[in-house]
């Protein structure tokens, strides 16, 4: 590899698999175009041609996290198993720098015959690890998973959960500079999970990551740039949330089908949340009645309705999105305060007729998780209103606003038409509202509550 800097190159990478449509078409291939080729005659093939990949290239670098997406079958797990060494590549090449550590799914590389402690000397050894290593960590690693005496049983015993407790905790003691993770996670209980978060987390301070996921939150959160992975070849490459954003539109599109058209509005900036001012001025008198209101959190708003990328598919159109006081306070009208009772109005436009529309909105944070939200479902699925075209309509939302932790957050607003289950978007903008949140006060959690009272003494 060219630079110290890069941990993996792959380079056209292709893996291709043969399907044969009956059993003895693999044994006439192994055998007729042999004696045809002695012949000097044409060689038939008793075989179709699968490519699981074709042409993928990319470099990773030192300390990155990479997500890789796409829909089942898309080469995501063969590329893995190409890279952690497990699968030959038919053509093309990729070149690691360090150890790479991979789980790619339940079981594999364990015995399920052998114990979990037989299989975390023989798991580890494959990893790199000699013996002594392993006795020096073995502790720790059976500490990690919290399989108690489950260790000293065969793993064919053992429920999935317990797989992926004792595969990761044989991963987290390994020391690997390229640590590859595909989509097992999803199997772990909620205390585990968090526990293997963390240590990802941790890792990612100095470690290289490949991570599969079907979850975008998860891809957004981890990841600083992602890969889209569509029948084998690279569809798309770019920032995490880019690439996400542009993932759910084509999942909805591959739902709906030819019924409806989703066409891109716009085109992504994912720095669109650093480019907002975030000076919200001085300290502002309250009412007497904002008694739940926090003057030292400070909130802006910026109207980003042109600049917001989604898609719509001509049927309806959100017009504006805007966000209001409820009760007047001497201050800029775009200056808000954290605790406050808000209303968010939402209009819209129907160019065809809808039987159920639906109205709502998101709040994110600046990995595009979403935080809070509503839609007028409430309503609509008690008293559906249909709505001819060239009616404008509008929702209303008014709620209490959060106490958020200082940063910058986008508002996504969409219309729709359905019910929950069955729905169409007809359009989706991500960032139609940017906010902006100062305050001196340190805020735990990614929303904050306002708290009535909070009290510390000495028990006798």
């Amino acid at each position: 590899m060219s630079s110290d800097a890069i941990v993996l190159h792959a380079e056209q990478l292709g893996k291709c698999y043969q399907i044969y449509d009956r059993p003895q078409d693999r044994l006439k291939q192994s055998l007729v175009p042999r004696v045809r080729r002695l012949l000097g005659q044409p060689a038939p093939n008793y075989y179709r041609e699968f490519w699981a990949l074709r042409d993928v290239s990319f470099n990773v670098r030192r300390g990155e996290t990479v997500g890789i997406i796409g829909r089942n079958g898309s080469g995501k797990s063969t590329l893995l198993q190409i890279i952690c060494g497990t699968l030959t590549p038919t053509e093309g090449a990729v070149a690691t720098n360090g150890r790479v550590a991979a789980l790619l799914e339940l079981g594999a590389g364990f015995n399920p015959e052998f114990t979990g402690r037989e299989n975390v000397y023989l798991n580890g050894s494959v990893l790199g690890l000699s013996r002594d290593q392993i006795d020096e960590r073995f502790e720790a690693i059976t500490a990690f998973a919290d399989i108690g005496a489950f260790v000293e049983q065969p793993v064919k015993t053992y429920s999935s959960g317990m797989y992926l407790r004792l595969a990761f905790a044989v991963l987290a003691h390994v020391d690997a500079d390229v640590l590859v993770i595909d989509e097992a996670l999803a199997v772990g209980d909620a205390v585990f999970t968090q526990k293997c978060m963390r240590f990802i987390r941790r890792f990612q301070e100095h470690g290289t990551l490949l991570f599969v996921s079907h979850d975008m939150g998860s891809v957004i959160n981890l990841c600083q740039s992602a890969i889209w992975l569509d029948n084998g070849v690279v569809r798309r490459s770019g920032s995490s949330q880019e690439i996400a954003e542009a993932y759910l539109q084509y999942t909805l599109q591959e739902a709906y089908g030819d019924a409806v058209r989703l066409d891109s509005v716009s085109t992504p900036d994912p720095s669109a949340l650093d480019k907002i001012p975030t000076d919200t001025g001085g300290p502002v008198a309250l009412p007497p009645s904002q008694s739940q209101v926090d003057a030292d959190v400070r909130v802006s708003f910026v109207n980003n309705l042109s600049e917001a990328s989604g898609w719509k598919t001509g049927a309806a159109e959100v017009l504006s999105v805007q966000l209001e006081k409820l009760e007047p306070a001497p201050s800029d009208d775009l200056l808000f305060l954290g605790g406050e009772q808000v209303r968010m109005r939402i209009r819209a436009i129907v160019h065809q007729p809808l039987a159920r529309p639906i109205i709502g909105f998101l709040v994110r944070d600046r990995l595009a998780q979403d935080l809070f939200g509503e839609n007028t479902l409430p309503v609509t699925d008690v008293h559906p209103s249909p709505v001819a075209a060239g009616r404008e309509i509008e929702a209303t939302f008014v709620f209490r606003l959060p106490m958020l932790p200082n940063g910058s957050y986008s508002v996504m607003a969409s219309i729709a038409d359905g019910d929950l289950y069955d729905n169409v978007q007809h359009h989706w903008l991500h960032d139609a509202l940017i906010i902006n949140v100062s305050s001196p006060k340190r805020r735990y959690g990614l929303v904050g509550i306002p708290f009535d009272d909070i009290t510390f003494e000495r028990c006798a």
